[in-house]
């Protein structure tokens, strides 16, 4: 049964790496969940938004008034925080990983100093110990760097598509 040897070394995996590692383990599910629901946003919703502001744009039958301006700048705002929505957070969860595996690091050393107050000398301990210290800093490290690349991605694009958005909005000065 494959599935059972794979559920099994997760759960091996686990354990060598500590409680801190399923918190770890969460938050990135969380950051995961948020960038994929961005760039379904992106792919998907944002086409109807910007469709939708552009016609009502179009619509218009005054292009040059202050009226006219003032309503260009509250639909290019309410483009803007609609692509930026939800970037806030997934920039938090990529900064709070390294600061769990940090957390799972002192855990970890708590346990080996444990070991050796003990004054056993028991290398298996101390290793339990160590595992336990370098696995969460490795799995927050590994979350932070895969979220950080998506999220400067996601930013970079978000602050672009509100610049064509803006752009496609004709403005006539007077």
């Amino acid at each position: 049964m494959p599935e059972f040897e794979a559920i099994q070394a997760v759960r091996d995996f686990v354990e060598q790496g500590g409680s801190v590692l399923l918190v770890i383990a969460f938050v990135t599910a969380v950051m995961w969940t948020l960038i994929y629901e961005r760039f379904w946003y992106f792919r998907v919703r944002h086409r109807k938004e910007r469709d939708r502001v552009r016609e009502l744009w179009r619509s218009r039958p005054d292009h040059a008034s202050w009226n006219a301006r003032q309503v260009r700048r509250m639909l290019i705002s309410q483009v803007r925080q609609k692509l930026q929505q939800r970037l806030g957070p997934i920039e938090t969860i990529v900064k709070l990983c390294p600061m769990l595996g940090l957390l799972g690091t002192v855990t970890g050393m708590i346990e080996v100093f444990d070991v050796m107050a003990a004054g056993s000398g028991n290398a298996r301990g101390m290793a339990g110990g160590v595992s336990k210290a370098t696995l969460p800093t490795m799995a927050g490290m590994v979350a932070a760097l895969s979220g950080m690349i998506f999220s400067i991605q996601l930013d970079r694009y978000s602050r672009d598509e509100a610049n064509r958005v803006a752009d496609s909005l004709e403005f006539v000065h007077q």
